[in-house]
This record gives structure tokens, sequence and C-alpha cells, in this order.
């Protein structure tokens, strides 16, 4: 159906694309050389039985004329037409000056002439009327309405604009007749034939076609063959038919020719469908556009695509000059390269990161303090000492006009929030925000990126941190440093070195870009539960920020301002319908949640939460969780309330662990008075043993100063066990504690109750300082000991601790063991 002729007007008459016009006919407009619709694209025809003439019209007898190039207009059509202004413009002007508005089109062909002669027109045209003539530049536009066949009669002017005398010849029909029904209803099923075959007919052409009548088969037969591809001459043979019946003969067999040109079309494209895999076709269809795309110069090929992509990327970008000398060069190698090599892939990967990345592109740093207090204080309770520490640090960035280049470390217990206090702070700056974990990473080149040579290399997490984020001046959490791992590959530890050093970081360079790159102005942000195992040189380059665990206190606000209210939202529970006590809920932090952090805690509510929602579903209206009924929803008491262990040779110590402070109860008994030892249990590590055997050296060489006599563990085999000995144990802070209790035992004296204590001993009686103050003093709360002995040297320790920490606690501060001996045996 492609070799259809378009019906023109001469010289540049143009007729529209497929639209439907107010009528609700279809329009087509012709191109610059007088074009009129392609066949299927809109013609329309009056409805049968209707006068082709409106009422109280009378059809001229002069007539101007417009040429048509390469198709026929049929009566009864409608399209509109463009037509050039300047050449026929005075045709136009002179139709609206008369009273009909009627202007006749005739076919001519294609000639060579401008302007055609008298020679060229045919005696048979076609009389329209003109609608809604206005002006477009240098166009003229209006509705051409096909009235009646004419036949020019005589020429009264051969020039533009042309003018005849016509006629209007009857179109002889016999409507009765058996061949004329007959040939008509074959004009019929032609053409509802060729519409489902070929979706240039719209649904507009189906419903007109549903109005044709047999009985007026004139209108009809100029349907049928408008739609056709014929030839001009052939349809311009077609008009000058005038009997109906040798018209309707003349117009089947090129619809019959249509018909079959369009089933061979389907059977076509169905058998290549066919065969065709689905990729192969998709793949096909493709390289057909991109050929036609070039063709009218609208595409590029992939080369072009990739070079321009890239180009655009680092528009609003500044990259440094060394950065945007190595873009170059790899877009000049980029230009010249096939696109199935290797190497090409190689290379659009890796300018595809280069220019992913935010060169010169930085947010605005939020410093305000009033901001960033209200917004630590929304997301967490209590940690009043960390929020101060975090706003001290913006304060001073305030001054020097960014935070850039800092390092911050969150020590502390799982679960008190140090991840969430990174997000505070980013947003507490106004800065994006990006967490990636460093736990149990052995490859270096997670860091510091592969190289370009390895196949499947990919740079750092730090270039896809800044590639994601969009900034060079984001929040980037480094979680659980403290658990990074080693191998063959690399030691990771050691990557980050570079990384986290102010003083290097500014020329970081990642193995798989070769450029470098300038960290400083990222602030970095690193979790750890414990120190120990963090390398000295990276903890160096870091400024540490203690979080200890919560007391019961801390829980209850957290638990009522976070966790309960994030549950029952998350879950999309009412509040009203779920009543959780405050006896309750201080139940559940002291009987099943007794951990440093809240994880635990969040996860005994969840259960809460989950058990409610069954029983409202069975029909309750309201759960109420109460102290007598929360075994229901929980179970027994994980915890019970820890009872101090008293007597003779039983001391409360205080220790510090990953997992937060705990009570450490230190018990040593005489076995039997027929040799002198001393026997060690409880899973002591190596520093615990020497701590016993140092307390058990100092107490035995200073008895006499206790007032004990001298030989009183001469004949003594001593047991010191700490319980609980499935728990491997281990620390410097038990030596203070276990010389007590080896004293209590020399002494056959109790201890004061209600006391606990810390600290590391020496030969010589020197009380040395421990860390863990915090932890040991919340530990102590837990279990209700108010009365602490510690070493002097952790006083500032303690003095910074907030006040309810230490509201009505009883400290005493030891600088030798003497000192601990007095508060003890008062």
């Amino acid at each position: 159906m492609s070799e259809r002729n378009e019906l023109r007007l001469s010289d540049e008459i143009e007729v529209s694309p497929q639209t439907e016009t107010p009528e609700g006919v279809l329009e087509l407009f012709l191109d610059d050389e007088a074009s009129v619709a392609q066949p299927g694209q809109g013609s329309a025809y009056a409805q049968a039985g209707q006068a082709i003439v409106p009422a109280g019209d009378v059809l001229p007898e002069r007539i101007y004329l417009l040429p048509i190039n390469n198709r026929p207009f049929f009566p009864a059509q409608v399209q509109p037409l463009l037509i050039n202004r300047q050449r026929w413009e005075e045709t136009m002007q002179r139709v609206s000056n008369t009273s009909h508005h009627c202007v006749g089109l005739a076919f001519v062909g294609d000639i060579a002439r401008d302007v055609p002669e008298d020679s060229d027109f045919p005696l048979i045209g076609t009389a329209v009327k003109v609608h809604r003539a206005e002006s477009q530049d240098e166009q003229l536009q209006f509705i051409a309405q096909g009235v009646r066949r004419f036949r020019i009669v005589r020429w009264l002017s051969r020039k533009p604009p042309f003018l005849v005398e016509v006629s209007y010849p009857k179109e002889p029909v016999d409507r009765d007749a058996d061949e004329t029904r007959a040939y008509a209803m074959s004009v019929i099923n032609g053409i509802k034939e060729l519409l489902p075959i070929n979706p240039l007919y719209g649904e507009e052409l189906k419903n007109y076609l549903n109005r044709f009548n047999p009985n007026d088969p004139g209108p009809l037969t100029d349907f049928a063959a408008a739609i056709t591809s014929a030839k001009g001459p052939e349809l311009q043979k077609v008009l000058e038919t005038l009997p109906v019946l040798q018209r309707m003969q003349a117009v089947l067999p090129l619809l019959r020719k249509e018909i079959e040109v369009a089933q061979l079309q389907s059977e076509i494209s169905e058998q290549v469908n066919a065969q065709m895999h689905e990729r192969q076709r998709e793949f096909f269809l493709r390289e057909q556009l991109k050929v036609i795309q070039k063709e009218l110069g609208i595409s590029k090929d992939d080369r072009q695509n990739d070079v321009e992509t890239f180009r655009e990327r680092l528009e609003g970008k500044l990259p440094p000059a060394r950065v945007q000398t190595r873009i170059d060069e790899e877009l000049d190698k980029l230009s010249v390269l096939e696109t199935g090599s290797p190497e090409y892939g190689t290379t659009r990967n890796y300018l595809d990161w280069l220019t992913a990345l935010p060169w010169g592109i930085t947010s605005t740093d939020q410093l305000d303090l009033t901001h960033a207090r209200g917004v630590l204080d929304r997301d967490h309770d209590g940690l009043d000492d960390v929020k101060e520490r975090i706003i001290e640090f913006l304060a001073e960035g305030s001054f020097k006009g960014s935070v850039g280049g800092s390092i911050l470390l969150l020590v502390g217990p799982p679960g008190v929030g140090k991840t969430s206090i990174g997000r505070s702070i980013a947003e507490a700056l106004g800065r994006r925000f990006y967490r990636f974990s460093v736990g149990g990473m052995r490859d270096e080149a997670e860091i510091k990126g592969h190289r370009r040579t390895y196949v499947g290399a990919m740079p750092g997490k730090l270039v896809q941190a800044l590639k994601e984020v969009e900034v060079e001046n984001p929040v980037i959490m480094l979680d659980e440093i403290d658990k990074l791992g080693q191998s063959f590959q690399g030691d990771p530890a050691s990557a980050l070195l570079e990384v986290l050093d102010p003083e290097q970081n500014v020329d970081f360079l990642d193995h798989y870009l070769d450029v470098r790159l300038d960290l400083s102005k990222v602030l970095f942000v690193c979790t750890a539960n414990q120190l120990d195992t963090i390398p000295g040189p990276l903890y160096d380059r870091m400024e540490s920020i203690r979080l200890s665990g919560y007391i019961a206190e801390e829980k209850m606000a957290i638990a009522k301002h976070h966790l309960w209210p994030k549950l029952l939202n998350r879950d999309r529970i009412p509040k009203k319908r779920i009543t959780l006590t405050d006896a309750a809920l201080r139940q559940v932090i002291e009987g099943y949640a007794r951990e440093s952090g809240v994880r635990q805690l969040e996860k005994q509510l969840h259960r809460i939460v989950r058990k409610s929602a069954v029983k409202l579903l069975e029909g309750e209206e309201n759960v109420k969780v109460s102290v007598n009924n929360l075994e229901q929803f929980l179970g027994a008491p994980l915890f019970r309330r820890e009872r101090v262990l008293k007597g003779t040779g039983v001391v409360t110590g205080l220790a510090w662990t990953s997992m937060g402070g705990a009570t450490l109860p230190i018990e040593a008994t005489q076995v039997h008075a027929l040799t002198r030892g001393l026997k060690l249990t409880g899973k002591l590590g190596e520093v615990m043993q020497e701590s016993a055997n140092i307390a058990y050296s100092y107490v035995i060489a200073n008895l006499k100063d206790f007032g004990v006599s001298h030989d009183a563990f001469d004949q003594s085999f001593i047991h010191l066990h700490v319980p609980e000995g499935a728990t491997p144990k281990d620390g410097p802070s038990a030596g203070v504690t276990m010389a007590t209790a080896l004293l209590s035992l020399a002494k056959h004296r109790e201890i004061k109750s209600g006391l606990a204590m810390t600290g590391e001993l020496t030969l010589t009686g020197q009380v040395l300082p421990v860390g863990g103050i915090r932890e040991k003093v919340i530990a102590a709360r837990r279990s209700e000991i108010f009365e602490l002995v510690l070493p002097k040297a952790n006083q500032r320790d303690y003095d910074e601790l907030p006040d309810y920490l230490k509201k009505g606690m009883t400290v005493h501060f030891a600088e030798r063991y003497r000192d601990v001996a007095k508060v003890v045996f008062v």
C-alpha cells in the first residue's frame, strides 16, 4: 500500500495528515507540491440518501479553477487544503466575492510548467464549496467540500485566475436493477474486506461505510476509488465515467487489486515474523530504525552517542585540569575505537565512572547550632554528653566555614544508636548520607579499587559513594571498623590510612580511576564496639566519641518516644487500641532487655505488638499490657533481679565488655590447710590470671600491715573463682577486687554490703586507673549498688559523668590499696 498516489493541487497546495475535523470527518493537508490525501488517510463523504447540494444552494454556471497534480478530487469528499498564497490569492479572493463560494478542482497530472495551460485541464472536474478560508504566512488554508462533477463548456480566462463556464452532467443510474445492486454490494464487501488488513483505514471509515445505502451507489463508488492506490490517470477515468454502473465496473478491479496487494503484504509480514526469533526480530527492527534515522539525519552511531553523552555529563562540573586532560584523552581514544572491540567496552566503562563523579559539586553546610540541637534531641533521648560533643564539633566548623576533613569515631556497645547518630549528623549539616559496612572486609581493592587491566574491575567503595550522593562533601559512615579482616588479598585497615588521614586524602588515588580524588571535604564517621581490635595507626587518625549503655530511665524515654510509636505506625495499629503501662515497660527493660543498647528492647516490644494484633483480630476491642499479664506476651523473664553475693571472701567487682558494663563477683575460699597454693577458675584470660597472682603476692607480703598474722596463708590452699565460668573473662581491672577477696578471707570478715570496686593493683600496692568508668557506673546502678571504690586517677572521668548517673552514688577514690582497705573493712 506504499505506492498510493497523492491528490495534489498545482503549486504547493497541501493536505493535512489524518486528523478529525469538528464535523467528525478526516482531514488531510497537502505537501509543498499540492498533494491531497493518501488513500485511507482521510477521505470522507456525505451520507447516502442526502442531497449532494445543500438545500437552497444553486450551482454556479461560471467557476474558477485550481489545478491538481497527482490525484483527482471526488464529489462529496471533504478535506482541508493549503495553497500557495502568492500564486492563488487572487483566485481565492474572487471566489470569496461570489455568493456561492465554489471553486473547481481539476486533475492536470505531472506537468513541467509551474502554471498549467488551458490545454492541460481535462473536461471533467469536481466543484467544491470553500469553507473557513484563512491566511497562514505564505499559504492560504480552506476546507474543500466536494459537491458535484462539472464539465468545462467554455473558457472565459485562460490565465490565472482561470475562469470557465461549466455544466453539471447527470449520472445515469438504475437503482432498481439487480446488476447495479449486485455491483454495489460487491464494492461494499470489498471495502469491508480491505479495512481489517490495512491499518490506514480507521474507525471513522468503518462507521462511514455503515451509513452507505446500496440504493445510492454513486457516492459509494467514488469512495471506493478514492481509497485505492491507483494512479492519477486511472482515477481520472473513473471521475469522467458518468454512468454509475460503468463506474462501478471500473472501480471494482481497482478495489480487488488493492485487496490482493494488502493480503500479500500481510502474508509476507506474517511469514517473516514467524521465522524470526524474538531477539533477532528486535535487533532487526532496531537496525532498521538506526538506518532510517541516519538517512534522515536525526541519529548518530553508538560511538558518537557515547562521546556526546559523556560530554553532556561534564556540563556544570569543574574537574581539575589533570582530570580534564585524562577525560579528553580517553574521549579521543573512544572516538577512533571500533564499537565491537574489547578495549572500546573497557574505555567506555572507565569514562562512565570518570564522568559520573561530582567534580566541583558541593552542598552548602547548615551550621546552625539551634537546628542541630533540635535534630539530635528529636532523634535521640539521653546521650547528652555525646550530643554536646557533636555540637562542639559543629561550632568549630562554623568558624572555619567547613567541617570537612574530620574523622569521628563513635565507640559503644551494640544497639546504643551509633549509626542513627551518624544519620542525624548528616541531617543537621544538610549533607547527603552514605553508609557502608567494612566489617569482615578482607580485600583492600574494596577501598582503593581494582586495576583496570582486570576483567570486571570496579572502583572502590568511596568512589561508588561519591557517584551515588552526587556531591563532593557527603557524610560517609564506615560501620564496624573494629571488625576489619586481613587476608592474602591485602590489608583493608592499611588501605584506610590514606582515606582517613586529613593530610593524605586530599590526593586519594583510586586504582581504577588512576586520577587523584579530593576526599578532604568528606566528613567520615566511623563506628566500633571496642577499640582493642582497631590498629593503632588507624585509631590515631580519628576523634573518638564514646557512647555508653543506657540506664533504665533512658531506655524508658527511648521506648516511649521512639520505639513504641515506630512499631505501632509500622503495623498501622491505632495507639488507643494497645496500651502499655509504665510499670510493664519497666519490667520489660529489667526482666527481658537488660543489655546496654535498645535493640533487644525493640524486639520484645515488637513481640507485644504482634501478640496484641492477634487478640485484636480475634475480637477484643482494646488490649492493655500490664505487669499482671506481661508474661502472657513475653513468657517468663529472662533476667531475675541480681542477688549480690555476700560472705567472707566474696567481693563484687565492676567489669567492662564490648556489650557494656557488668558486675563481676569474685569468690575466695580456703580449700584445706595441708599445703600452700592458689587455684584459679572461671575461664580467666592471661591478664586476669596475672592480676590474681599479683593480688595474692601483695596480700601475703602485707598481711601484718592489715592486722593479720603474717603466716595466715602459710598452710592454706586458696581457691579463687569468678562465677559464670563458661564465660571468658579478661582485662586489667580486677586486681583490687581480687586482693580484697583474699584479704577478707584472711581477716575472716565480710566487706561492707552494697559496695563494688574496680582498679588494677601493683605489687607495691599502687591502684592504677582503668577504662570504662561510665559503663561500670551504669552496671552498678542497674544492680542497685550505690557505693563504689574507684582509682584516684579516674576521678576526672567520674566527674565528667552526667548528673543523673552520679545521683545517689557514694564514691571513694583510692590511690593505694590501703585506701581501699580503710573503706571496705570499716
